[in-house]
């Protein structure tokens, strides 16, 4: 991992990208469907697919950063209810999810 130096961003006002992604992305989700009463991992595949915004087109979603299998972080305004019907919708209709599956997020 780079190591950020920044020497004059305190008193240029600025902070290193780390600082201001920790803001942007504050929350962790765990990513899983639930099928035949066991839990699994969305793939990482799945949830960049769904992170994309051209293919959603939902603004509401812009702060979504996969981070690895059955892994999300999210930013505040990003609504989970409504988070995890998109992605379930998205994920039916690119027929990754069975249609006996849900998805379930839990916000770690």
């Amino acid at each position: 991992m780079r190591d950020w130096n920044f020497p004059n961003a305190a008193t240029m006002g600025m902070n290193p990208p780390c600082a201001y992604n920790r803001r942007m992305f504050a929350r962790k989700v765990r990513v899983e469907y639930q099928q035949d009463g066991k839990l699994y991992a969305c793939p990482l595949k799945w949830l960049d697919n769904f992170s994309m915004r051209n293919f959603t087109n939902a603004s509401v979603f812009d702060d979504t950063l996969p981070v690895g299998d059955g892994w999300l972080e999210i930013g505040t305004h990003v609504p989970v209810d409504q988070l995890r019907d998109a992605m379930e919708d998205w994920f039916r209709r690119k027929t990754y999810l069975p249609k006996d599956a849900s998805v379930v997020l839990t916000l770690t």
